[in-house]
């Protein structure tokens, strides 16, 4: 069986991650969304926004517990499809409930949390979205692990988002939020447990080097 490229991989990613838009299109050509078909479609884009966003935090867990570094090729193509459904569903605020109104969406956001907390996690997405090529990787250094570190916040400020948004069935809210737990609590104790025996090397190589002798009077 021949083995399928990593380019080849991305595009089969590709057409998948396009699946859900295609959804909500067909079922909004075809009158499927239900009484409030602009509801429905702030809801779907935003669930597969926050799904994608967990879906790209579980790469590094998976590569450091299975050893697969290989599978982080891969991740930013999912990234990049948590930003596009992010902005569908900003899109869908704007255009569809507000008729791009900036008065309306600034109403809003003044008067409801839930936009502003979305808003918020949004805007925070978009500088790791622009540093994400290998290009600003290398012009960023350390610092750009630093800055994608936010990625965390932005996932805690999606479910809140989320919860916000439902009020009342908090169930999938906290799936939600249990699985970003998970994710961050692997990430650390696996990079933790990596960590100590480079330190216990180190340790131990200082206990055998010799003195260093005095100089001589």
């Amino acid at each position: 069986m021949t083995k399928l490229s990593t380019f080849e991989i991305k595009c089969i990613i590709f057409v998948i991650a396009l699946i859900p838009l295609l959804v909500m299109l067909w079922n909004a050509l075809t009158d499927s969304l239900g009484p409030n078909p602009v509801e429905a479609l702030a809801q779907e884009s935003g669930i597969w926004s926050l799904r994608f966003l967990l879906m790209t935090l579980a790469f590094t867990p998976a590569k450091m517990i299975f050893n697969q570094p290989g599978l982080q090729k891969y991740r930013r193509i999912i990234a990049l499809f948590t930003f596009f459904y992010c902005s569908v569903h900003l899109l869908v605020f704007i255009g569809l409930e507000h008729s791009f109104s900036f008065s309306l969406i600034a109403e809003d956001l003044y008067t409801s949390p839930i936009a502003l907390v979305g808003l918020l996690a949004y805007l925070l997405l978009v500088p790791l979205t622009v540093t994400s090529t290998n290009n600003m990787m290398r012009k960023l250094g350390k610092n750009w692990k630093k800055l994608h570190s936010v990625v965390y916040v932005i996932g805690l400020l999606a479910i809140l988002h989320f919860a916000l948004t439902v009020k009342a069935d908090l169930t999938r809210p906290l799936l939600y939020g249990f699985i970003l737990l998970t994710l961050f609590v692997i990430r650390g104790v696996v990079r933790n447990r990596k960590k100590m025996p480079a330190c216990k090397t180190e340790a131990a190589k200082n206990q055998r080097s010799p003195e260093q002798p005095l100089p001589p009077p």
